[in-house]
């Protein structure tokens, strides 16, 4: 098998494997887990495969939300459920983690530092903060797409 399929096929199941544990800490009744773990798997190997394709993180990230965005409006649909209870433990192995932990500690460093030294961290860390926001803003805007575009509205009476 070709090493590149076998990381990606191993960062899908390690991704499904913490959604289903996040779906089962959010309390989401256990015939949804499948459904949890397929969107997170499906999700993040999309995400993955974009970033080896020299996709950026954030885009790449905002693509995978919004697959599992869709995804999660199909299984609500079957398993006559919120949408919430597949979109939000599918999505939480792709929140920025380290960039935002990166970004505290640059933070912290900042403060010990004088002025004339504190530049090169300075940009680091809004770098990394922006790009924190960013990737956050990606999850979100993901998830809620298909209701903003399939919205129905209810008629004015």
């Amino acid at each position: 098998m070709n090493p590149q399929v076998a990381a990606l096929l191993a960062d899908a199941f390690w991704s499904a494997v913490a959604a289903t544990g996040f779906a089962i800490l959010f309390n989401v009744p256990p015939r949804a887990l499948p459904g949890c773990a397929v969107a997170a798997a499906i999700g993040h190997a999309l995400r993955t495969w974009s970033i080896q394709l020299s996709l950026p993180i954030e885009p790449a990230t905002l693509l995978a939300a919004t697959t599992i965005g869709f995804m999660g409006v199909a299984l609500a649909r079957r398993f006559q459920s919120p949408t919430a209870i597949f979109t939000v433990p599918a999505v939480i192995p792709m929140v920025p983690g380290t960039f935002a932990f990166r970004t505290m500690l640059g933070i912290l460093q900042l403060t010990t530092l004088d002025i004339a030294n504190s530049a090169p961290i300075l940009v680091e860390v809004s770098l990394n903060a922006i790009k924190t926001g960013l990737i956050l803003a990606a999850l979100a805007g993901g998830i809620i797409a298909p209701r903003l575009l399939f919205r129905r509205q209810k008629p004015v009476v």
